[in-house]
């Protein structure tokens, strides 16, 4: 038999044939909710979840860019093996050079920096509401090349930075979510009326080589498939580094999120990482379902030995990694929750084209439309 290749697992998320869509999108499928109800919860739910997170993590709203330079360096780079590259532009009619001007895959980086320009102490933050896109996703049932996210961040101390701290800001994150569709719930009742499992209370926390153990001749996405059958809403602690097996359980930028300090497993096995994702199982379409990813993020030292485990060394004289060497911009935490994806989840939907109007192929909408589903244009 066949082993599973788990480096074809790293990056690039989805499944990569609309002949694999066909089979995986669900039969029998009717929205509980018209467009036009699909809306008005959908920003109902938006309302709640941002005065939700800026309750529970003392953040504020703020304005963030979609447009940044090339040299700036704060572009998101998704994924440390440039298999994902930015939309890019000449910029600025009438100067020589035009701006090297790229649009932003997320504002995981930017966000760091805006914590200075913004004057956030110890235990304050900022949230925004971001737009980016996605040029090099496979755009299926839950991949679009529009991304929208509530991307935050938060300043911390040296003494945050550990495993029970980052716990801790995750199951205040979850209380939101959870909150947020029962708020979805009672202003639209046919959504717990359907039948489908309640939101779980509470969060499992897994280390990702806790979860390599269990499953340790399955791919990361099947590992995850796997454990969510078990537990319906977990978060994966470290992800980036290489585990047992020698793979990391995901590829992660080498520059935000620290995924090389030390931690201990349950077990008192060394681990590594100070990061994770939340992902719940999806009972509309019955597949693992990724919300967030966030984590506490990378000090001047992680962040040398991350960029030279990536092979980026030469990125370090970039003005963004500049301010972190020289402690220009604080100590942090922070991730970036998935808008459509969390509505996609708490509306009870199979599709992301039916919380978010994005372009789709059109062998993509045909099937869709035969599975009555029906994405907005």
């Amino acid at each position: 038999m066949t082993q599973p290749d788990k480096r074809a697992d790293l990056a690039g998320p989805g499944v990569s044939t609309y002949a694999e869509v066909a089979k995986v999108l669900p039969t029998g499928y009717s929205s509980l909710l018209t467009p036009m109800e699909t809306m008005r919860a959908l920003f109902a739910v938006k309302a709640f979840i941002e005065e939700g997170l800026s309750r529970e993590l003392n953040l504020q709203m703020v304005q963030v860019p979609l447009i940044v330079t090339r040299e700036s360096g704060v572009n998101d780079m998704l994924d440390r093996d440039g298999s994902r590259t930015p939309v890019e532009f000449p910029a600025g009619l009438g100067i020589e050079p035009r701006l090297n001007a790229q649009v932003v895959q997320a504002a995981t980086k930017w966000k760091r920096a805006a914590l200075a320009q913004f004057g956030c102490g110890v235990g304050e933050g900022i949230n925004t509401d971001m737009k980016a896109v996605r040029k090099d996703y496979f755009l299926d049932h839950d991949h679009s090349s529009y991304v929208d996210q509530w991307d935050w961040e938060r300043v911390i101390s040296a003494e945050d930075r550990n495993l029970d701290f980052l716990r801790g800001i995750v199951r205040r994150i979850w209380s939101v979510l959870v909150g947020a569709g029962r708020h979805a719930q009672d202003l639209f009742p046919q959504l717990a009326a359907a039948g489908y499992p309640d939101f779980p209370d509470e969060l499992t926390f897994l280390h990702a080589e806790e979860i390599l153990d269990m499953y340790p001749d399955l791919p990361r996405k099947q590992r995850e498939t796997a454990i969510l059958q078990d537990y319906p809403a977990v978060f994966i602690i470290g992800i980036g580094y290489p585990l047992a097996d020698g793979y990391p359980h995901e590829n992660r930028a080498a520059d935000y999120d620290d995924w090389i300090t030390p931690n201990t497993l349950p077990d008192g096995r060394p681990g590594r990482g100070l990061n994770g994702d939340i992902l719940v199982w999806n009972p509309v379409t019955k597949r693992r379902h990724e919300l967030t990813s966030m984590g506490i993020r990378v000090t001047k030292e992680t962040l040398v030995e991350q960029m030279e485990m990536a092979g980026l060394m030469e990125n370090l004289a970039l003005p963004y990694h500049q301010a972190i060497l020289n402690d220009r911009i604080p100590l942090s935490i922070g991730g970036g929750i998935g808008q459509s994806r969390t509505y996609m989840y708490l509306l009870r939907k199979a599709h992301l084209g039916e919380v978010s109007v994005t372009v789709w192929p059109d062998q993509l909408k045909k099937i869709c439309e035969e599975r009555n589903i029906f994405v907005l244009e």
